[in-house]
């Protein structure tokens, strides 16, 4: 008798049957994240953690992907008619969920508490059309990294202003043999590439786009390539740039391998961390340099925000977990590998203590965040972008062609 009741258990527990004395529906939620950059996968599951004590009731089934795959991951759930509840969305893809309608247009939900406390600047991550689809969460550019004892030691008293000084410092330090290659970029065949050569665009005073036709095969656009070009021929550059990825060019620069890295928020606190870095406290930041007479600093918009998904069947469960996950409270309590979007948490102690560096170098970054272009195309686009890149570091073509042909394969 004992073994039977032992065996019913066992099965009812297996059947996710609740013995407790009163039972209760539970809501599943499955949420896409990214796995690199930003936030810790051990952080958005503490984050998690916070909203599931709060709300027993809701069970959340984390997914993590690199940021190559969320895209099309979103997309292919979407195109089978489920999936995903809450996904993570970079700031270039809202012309196209909207568009196609993947994402949920949640501009009614938005209190007025959320419209004057998150900065001005971080609406425009989950914008498109007049209408916001999702709250910001990543806020985010890249900035230019450092390693205060290589400059020390090559006799440089500050930091480049100009990517011109950048070229000078590095050769500097080159020809001093201190680093064969100081300068390490991500230059894969990715998203990656593009948002170093965004940063660039924004130096040089590039578009992307004018009057819905490419603007990047002159001006701007090209003065970025060619820059880019010049840094990998002339040696200053680690030629595995053309292979790197973000974390790549973190592991690079935290061996002590590059004097001058170009690299996300979430790098400054893990390049400082003795634990993962061997130049921890020797590690600057400084907003992304200028161009002499046409900008002071330059910045790519790279921030993220987290929407509900049209197919969601729990989209006010969907929509409370974003809430939280994008709260003040949350935000400050994990604000070491991403600032918060909320203007008053730049004047909390506990968010700027240790990080005063980071955060005097956000102020000018993040003011100057420069978009990738806003086009339901821009898969196309970026695609097209990416190739041109790797043609014209390879030497397979000048950068002149290398755009011309990106223009031609644009979509636009």
């Amino acid at each position: 008798m004992l073994k039977s009741i032992r065996t019913a258990l066992l099965c009812a527990t297996l059947a996710g049957v609740s013995f407790a004395g009163h039972a209760h529906a539970e809501t599943t939620l499955n949420a896409l994240f990214m796995a690199q950059a930003a936030y810790s996968e051990a952080d958005v599951r503490a984050m998690t953690e916070g909203f599931t004590k709060a709300n027993p009731d809701v069970k959340v089934n984390l997914e993590f992907v690199p940021y190559e795959g969320l895209h099309d991951k979103t997309v292919l759930a979407q195109g089978s008619g489920g999936g995903y509840d809450v996904v993570l969305f970079d700031v270039i893809w809202p012309a196209e969920y909207a568009t196609n309608k993947v994402l949920v247009d949640v501009t009614d939900r938005i209190t007025d508490e959320m419209k004057s406390g998150v900065l001005p600047g971080a609406w425009t991550t989950v914008e498109y059309d007049g209408k916001r689809y999702g709250m910001p969460w990543i806020l985010d550019t890249k900035y230019l990294f450092y390693n205060k004892e290589i400059l020390e030691k090559a006799g440089i008293k500050a930091p480049p202003k100009t990517w011109d000084e950048l070229a000078e410092q590095a050769k500097v330090i080159k020809d001093k043999g201190l680093l064969a290659t100081p300068i390490a970029w991500s230059w894969s065949q990715a998203e990656a590439a593009i948002c170093d050569y965004t940063t660039l665009v924004s130096a040089y005073g590039g578009k992307f786009i004018d009057g819905g036709k490419p603007a990047f095969t002159s001006g701007g656009g090209l003065d970025a390539l060619n820059y880019m070009v010049t840094s990998y021929s002339s040696g200053l550059t680690n030629p595995n740039s053309k292979e790197f990825l973000e974390e790549d060019v973190r592991k690079v620069f935290q061996n002590g391998e590059a004097a001058f890295a170009l690299n996300w928020t979430y790098m400054y606190n893990l390049a400082n961390d003795p634990n993962e870095s061997k130049v921890a406290g020797k590690v600057g930041v400084v907003p992304a340099p200028g161009v002499a007479g046409k900008s002071e600093v330059s910045a790519v918009n790279g921030s993220m925000g987290l929407g509900v998904t049209s197919t969601s069947k729990h989209p006010d469960e969907a929509w409370k977990y974003i809430v939280h996950m994008t709260s003040q409270q949350t935000q400050n309590a994990y604000a070491k590998l991403s600032l918060p979007i909320w203007a008053s948490s730049y004047e909390d102690a506990s968010v700027t203590k240790g990080q005063e560096e980071l955060i005097g170098a956000a102020k000018r970054g993040l003011a100057a965040m420069y978009p990738r272009p806003t086009t339901p195309k821009y898969q196309e686009l970026s695609t097209a972008l990416q190739q041109a890149i790797q043609e014209a570091l390879l030497g397979q073509a000048s950068p002149e062609d290398a755009l011309k042909t990106a223009a031609e394969n644009s979509g636009l």
